[in-house]
C-alpha cells in the first residue's frame, strides 16, 4: 500500500476526545457528546472525507501527524506547541475519525505514532500514513 501524505488547512479543533460527559437516566449512567465536540467531530471527518484511500490499511502502519495551530501572543511560525490540548487527546478523535472515515480496518494497525504541535502562520493539520 502506498504512502498517504495530505496537508489539510483549517484551525484545527482543541476540544478533544476526553470530554465526553455523562448523565444519569433511569438511574443509569448514559455518555453523549456535547456540542462542541459533535462539532470538532464534524469538521475532522469533513476535512478527512476528502483524502480517503481507495482501499483500506491493513497491515500495521504508523501515523505522522503534526498539528499547526495559529499564531498567538509572542510565538512564532514553526515553534513547538507546548501548551493545552495534549497531543493523546487530540490524536484520540482524530483517530476516531480517520476509522469512521474508513481509511483503516481498526485504528489499532496504528503500531507507531509522531504527534507534534506547532505554533504556524499557515494553521491545519498535516497528516502523514505509511505501512511499517
Amino acid at each position: 500500500m502506498p504512502t498517504l501524505e495530505f496537508y489539510m488547512p483549517m484551525i484545527p479543533p482543541t476540544t478533544t476526545h476526553q470530554q465526553k460527559q455523562v448523565t444519569v437516566r433511569n438511574g443509569k449512567p448514559v455518555f453523549y457528546e456535547p456540542v462542541e465536540l459533535k462539532a470538532a467531530r464534524s469538521k475532522l471527518t469533513a476535512h478527512l472525507s476528502r483524502h480517503i484511500p481507495e482501499v483500506k490499511y491493513k497491515k500495521t502502519i504508523r501515523l505522522m501527524t503534526k498539528w499547526c495551530f495559529p499564531i498567538t501572543g509572542k510565538h512564532q511560525h514553526g515553534e513547538y506547541k507546548y501548551t493545552k490540548p495534549d497531543t493523546d487527546n487530540l490524536q484520540k478523535l482524530l483517530k476516531d475519525c480517520m476509522t469512521d472515515c474508513g481509511y483503516w480496518k481498526d485504528d489499532a494497525l496504528v503500531a507507531s505514532e509522531i504527534v507534534e504541535k506547532f505554533w504556524a502562520s499557515n494553521p491545519g493539520i498535516y497528516i502523514r500514513i505509511e505501512e511499517i
